[in-house]
């Protein structure tokens, strides 16, 4: 499990690139979200945390949008956001677990 600052630093980190794909300033991101630029600053380099409003309120201003995803479930999500090559192979298959329910595991 990371740590509040590695995950507060990744939240920043992937702000920050949405905003460059957006081509947008912080402070641009900053009024859309209805905070003050240095808070938005301080988000998108991980040195402050923020409200879940807060945080959905600057995902929608990059054209984002926040989900929970079960943790169980996070190495199929991330399978499929996986850039993939023309094997058509499914981003994961299900495998029985050894207490025989089943889980869904990325394809190596």
């Amino acid at each position: 499990m990371k740590s509040e600052s590695g995950t507060l630093h990744e939240i920043g980190e992937r702000l920050r690139y949405a905003r460059l794909a957006a081509a947008m300033t912080q402070e641009q991101v900053a009024d859309l979200a209805g905070i003050s630029r240095p808070r938005y600053r301080d988000i998108e380099k991980g040195t402050a945390a923020a409200r879940a409003t807060t945080l959905m309120n600057v995902a929608r201003a990059l054209g984002l949008e926040m989900m929970l995803v079960p943790q169980a479930m996070v190495p199929a999500v991330q399978a499929l956001l996986r850039p993939h090559d023309d094997d058509d192979l499914p981003a994961f298959v299900s495998q029985p677990d050894d207490d025989d329910h089943g889980s869904s595991l990325p394809r190596t």
